[in-house]
């Protein structure tokens, strides 16, 4: 399941930013950071990023098909948010939470993959916490290209914000972590998991503290250590089940032990 997930993350983030750079070709020939991306570059004609497209979908519907049906339907869902949050930074401020609800639709599919239905106690508070962590990495993001967005005309949370984005990422944070701590207590989370939590805040808090939402390269720097934060949070996940998987095995094992006797 992990493997198939890892491969349809690829596949389908792959296939938003190739619908993102088609949708975006032209203003990304405005844009210093963006002007040699392949369509824009003029590397890749429009009629080829729709073969590589549609190779990109065949496949991910591939990885999709191995699933039960409830996951297959609330996969093609999300289609719609793949193909339209790239055009939300045309009408909105917030082109960031369409992107949060996009690219974290995986935390609704994992859960059904596995246990055939969502959960709602679990799954929701778990796709907002990952919605509130893509408003702080994307909005970190988003500073880089501040000027030529100005100029263009595209909209961002990094422009909404402004000199007030440390106090808005630290909400994002609050709100992050304490939606991933009320996951742990509806899904019986162990001490593994929670230490994964305060050693989140710890990097999120260092993080906003010393960003320079002024310099480019330090803005791409705070942005890539954000993986930083999903492997934590991964690794709390994963021992924090291990701990509970042994917890589980000893109170049977005393429960046996006691009826035995």
């Amino acid at each position: 399941m992990l493997s198939l997930f890892g491969t349809g993350a690829v596949l389908m983030r792959g296939a938003g930013c190739t619908i993102n750079d088609m949708w975006d070709q032209n203003y990304d020939k405005k844009v210093a950071r963006t002007a040699n991306r392949p369509i824009a570059a003029g590397d890749i004609s429009t009629f080829q990023s729709f073969v590589f497209l549609g190779g990109q979908l065949t496949l991910a519907l591939g990885v999709l098909l191995c699933l039960n049906y409830y996951s297959i339907a609330l996969g093609a869902a999300s289609l719609l948010l793949v193909i339209t949050y790239p055009l939300m930074k045309r009408i909105t401020y917030w082109p960031q939470l369409f992107l949060g609800f996009t690219f974290n639709w995986g935390a609704l599919l994992g859960w059904s993959a596995v246990k055939g239905s969502c959960d709602p106690s679990v799954c929701l508070p778990l796709y907002f916490s990952g919605i509130m962590w893509t408003l702080i990495y994307d909005t970190i993001y988003a500073h880089q290209d501040k000027k030529d967005d100005t100029l263009i005309g595209v909209k961002s949370t990094a422009l909404q914000f402004g000199e007030n984005t440390k106090p808005w990422l630290s909400g994002f944070s609050v709100a992050m972590l304490g939606a991933l701590s009320l996951v742990g207590v509806n899904s019986s989370q162990t001490v593994p998991y929670y230490t994964a939590l305060t050693a989140v805040g710890t990097h999120l808090a260092h993080q906003i503290y010393t960003l320079d939402i002024h310099r480019p390269e330090d803005c791409w720097n705070k942005f890539a250590s954000s993986r930083t934060v999903g492997l934590i949070v991964f690794l709390g996940i994963v021992l924090g089940n291990l701990w509970k998987e042994k917890k589980t095995k000893e109170t049977k094992k005393n429960i046996d032990s006691r009826i035995e006797d």
